[in-house]
């Protein structure tokens, strides 16, 4: 296991500069943003136009010991709005384009989530059983909408040797393993996940189990941390909506790796992907608003460090 960056996180950071920061700790792959929702102005699209600044692009990432594991481009290519729903959909399929030119076999998407009909304004996103109307919406979605679309989606991918790795997250129509498990099966097996436990904790999922539960499915990794705030969520439950800088009042928040649940948890998913077989990148995700980017980043690294070394040490032992 090894440790990476997402490099969303140092956005108005030059691709040299950002890779001054984390040499220093140890991380020597990254994860590039093409677009949707994240920004990350470290690698284009348009150079699909421009092979020559690929190659320059690629010179520059060998010459520093720098691999990619993933190019992230999450969006929503099923939502409602068909204006915004193409944008996002070009941006993944010119995505998986210049993740073959560039070497790289995983691109990172959500899966979208449609409206409730063809004239639909915004998404609906609604996994309850019951009013009836629900589990009406919850099948057209899924037959009319996400089936059709992820199945030419993972054509194309497959097509250019790159596997799309979902990231399931509520609000999507894949927001846990069941439902990633479902697409896979509807899709086929260029469809996976890009698993992050923070998703997990505050749907009251066990990432271990998860992970067990998805297996090979299982494509690319975030390392992101979750608080669960016992004196909140027990008053108002889980689904909570208040702004993410609400710090106070919010149920949950998202936070830096070991910040959230403690080394033991670290070592067991470490672990527990391994017997998976996944035993590659480690992502770093810094989305804690309680830390600036840099001490985020910064002690995410460290943490996960002393995780993966003495993973290795248990190896070493046993062998």
């Amino acid at each position: 296991m090894k440790i990476g960056l997402f490099t969303a996180l140092f956005a108005r950071l030059s691709l040299d500069e950002v890779i001054k920061k984390i040499k220093p700790l140890g991380i020597r792959t990254v994860e590039l943003g093409t677009g949707n929702y994240p920004g990350d102005p470290h690698v284009k699209l348009d150079w699909l136009g421009a092979p020559a600044k690929i190659k320059e692009f690629k010179q520059k990432l060998d010459d520093q010991g720098i691999t990619i594991s993933a190019l992230s481009c999450h969006g929503n290519p099923l939502h409602p709005n068909k204006k915004f729903a193409e944008a996002n959909a070009e941006v993944s399929r010119k995505t998986i384009q210049l993740a073959e030119k560039l070497g790289v076999t995983r691109v990172i998407d959500f899966s979208g989530c449609p409206g409730d009909s063809d004239d639909a304004k915004f998404p609906s996103w609604s996994p309850t059983p019951w009013p009836p109307d629900f589990q009406e919406l919850w099948k057209w979605q899924w037959e009319k909408k996400v089936i059709p679309y992820w199945k030419k989606r993972a054509k194309f991918a497959a097509d250019h040797g790159v596997r799309v790795a979902i990231e399931m997250h509520p609000g999507f129509s894949v927001y846990n393993p069941e439902t990633m498990l479902r697409l896979r099966a509807e899709a086929g097996h260029a469809i996976g996940c890009n698993f992050d436990p923070s998703h997990m904790f505050w749907q009251g999922i066990d990432p271990c189990a998860a992970v067990r539960a998805l297996g090979e499915a299982v494509f690319h990794v975030h390392a992101k941390d979750t608080r669960m705030y016992e004196t909140n969520y027990k008053v108002n439950g889980v689904l909570d909506t208040k702004p993410y800088s609400d710090e106070k009042h919010r149920s949950f928040l998202f936070r830096t790796c070991g910040y959230g649940h403690d080394a033991d948890f670290w070592c067991d998913l470490v672990s527990t992907l391994e017997m998976a077989g996944y035993d590659d990148v480690l992502s770093i995700e810094h989305e804690d608003s309680l830390m600036s980017v840099d001490e985020g980043f910064t002690k995410a690294a460290i943490f996960l460090n002393q995780i993966v070394i003495k993973e290795k040490l248990k190896e070493m032992w046993w062998a």
